[in-house]
């Protein structure tokens, strides 16, 4: 089986959330299962040189808004599998990835690359594997061409749904000078008087897949379907979640190159060694047995941080430290910076993004805090687990999915989970995780129930591959 996965983003030629984290490593898992997969990404400005390995194509012609665009594309497997990143600079040498007026151009232009870059690759893919709203427009386009063009006639397409509340929309009247001209492109497009590039891929796509169990039945309803619940509801038949797996050769406390000492399920000793770094990495007082509650987050609504601001005070009065990573909204920024003004002694803040802080902190927290308003995966607390750091999270898409709450009769579960959106609900799940850390039998148990669970990428390759096949059907 040949598979083609197309995506914005990809770790590690670029990233800005969970999509990065899969689409860098799902080729990989699939070629290690015996697919013949390859990414294709586009390289942006923040795309470092040394990944660039050789120039793949540099003669490749785009039909772009009435004239040919000369393209080119670089190779690299520094992702573990072949990869090509489609290179133009006007449209992705930019101060960053997304936010621009324009994104939907960006986003079309670099999918009539992609598709035009695969037919010079070779045998046509019998996947093609899209991923989020960035990739609707080359759902239309193959839709479109499959009975045009032999090439394409045996291709099929799998559309992942990564967040449904992006959905890439723009002017209905923009669609004929990306070259969408027929009216099946405008109907697959059209939603509500405008344009969406996620509409049109969950309408054509052969198949449909979330990044978790829940996530595909939470996308159905009016809460989390973001207006397009309707048509998830219709293509139900047609739509499956798989959790993400985690790449355990970079998040794997027993040889990760990030940490100070190292450790796993049968030696916890050496998360001890990290914790003591990680407290002196933010200028902490050596309090080894008080708990550190941390956070790794993008600071939007969408991640609960609002949660966190409401009990800020009582997660301090439980007694533990408070370490927070992460950069977004900028009120929670200056908020997380109050916090650490106020108490410097038991806050540390980094506002930003540090991957080798990321590893560090979640090999030496002892509880890690999830508390999202929705979370379709989420991969934060499949790290957590996996480091002996214990989940603290809402009951939502993939934390639900992956998290067992935790219970002191039978000794199962790995974690602590609430139902409803209130900080309150938080704050007895904090308390409840802090009781059982002063019990240091119990939350050993606690450590290794999830450190024993296999959230490998293998696992989700596997899962992947059924679904193709099921596609292909």
């Amino acid at each position: 089986m040949r598979v083609a996965v197309i995506s914005a983003e990809a770790v590690p030629y670029s990233k800005t959330g969970g999509l990065g984290d899969v689409a860098g490593a799902l080729p990989k898992a699939l070629k290690q299962v015996g697919i013949d997969a390859f990414l294709i990404t586009p390289c942006y400005l923040q795309t470092k040189g040394e990944y660039l390995w050789h120039t793949a194509v540099d003669d490749l012609w785009v039909n772009w808004r009435g004239r040919s665009v000369r393209v080119k594309a670089f190779y690299s497997e520094a992702n573990g599998s072949p990869t090509f990143l489609i290179d133009y600079p006007p449209l992705f040498h930019r101060d960053s990835i997304y936010g621009y007026t324009e994104d939907y151009e960006r986003f079309a232009f670099f999918n009539h690359a992609a598709l035009e870059l695969i037919t010079r690759l070779g045998g046509a893919p019998d996947i093609v594997h899209l991923n989020d709203w960035h990739c609707g427009f080359a759902a239309v386009e193959l839709a479109s061409r499959r009975n045009s063009d032999p090439y394409w006639r045996n291709t099929r397409t799998v559309f992942s749904i990564h967040n449904m509340a992006f959905q890439g929309g723009f002017g209905l009247g923009q669609l004929p000078s990306m070259g969408f001209t027929s009216e099946f492109a405008r109907n697959a497009f059209s939603f509500n008087g405008y344009a969406s590039a996620m509409k049109a891929g969950l309408e054509v796509s052969d198949t449909l897949s979330t990044v978790s169990k829940r996530y595909s039945r939470e996308i159905q309803t009016a809460e989390n379907g973001y207006g397009l619940d309707w048509l998830s509801r219709q293509r139900a038949g047609r739509l499956i979640g798989i959790t993400n797996g985690v790449d355990y050769e970079v998040w794997n406390p027993a040889s990760d190159p990030e940490l100070p000492a190292h450790f796993s399920i049968d030696d916890l000793s050496g998360k001890l060694e990290c914790k003591k770094a990680l407290l002196e990495q933010f200028h902490l007082p050596m309090e080894l047995d008080r708990p550190i509650f941390a956070s790794i987050t993008r600071l939007t609504s969408q991640k609960g941080v609002e949660l966190i601001r409401q009990g800020a005070g009582d997660i301090l009065a439980a007694g533990g430290f408070f370490i927070a990573l992460g950069s977004g909204e900028k009120e929670s920024e200056k908020f997380l910076q109050a916090l650490r003004d106020h108490a410097p002694s038991r806050v540390g803040v980094y506002i930003g993004y540090n991957e080798s802080l990321a590893h560090l902190i979640e090999a030496g927290a002892d509880m890690f805090l999830m508390p999202s308003k929705f979370e379709p995966c989420g991969l934060n607390q499949m790290y957590s687990l996996r480091y002996g750091t214990v989940p603290i999270v809402r009951a939502v898409g993939g934390l639900d999915d992956t998290v067992q709450n935790w219970d002191a009769v039978s000794e199962t579960g790995n974690g602590f989970k609430f139902v409803e959106y209130k900080a309150d609900k938080l704050l007895e799940k904090i308390y409840e995780a802090r009781f059982a850390y002063a019990d240091k039998r119990s939350w050993a148990k606690i450590q290794r129930n999830g450190m024993s669970v296999d959230n490998s990428w293998e696992n989700a390759a596997r899962n992947y591959v059924d679904l193709y096949n099921w596609t292909l059907s």
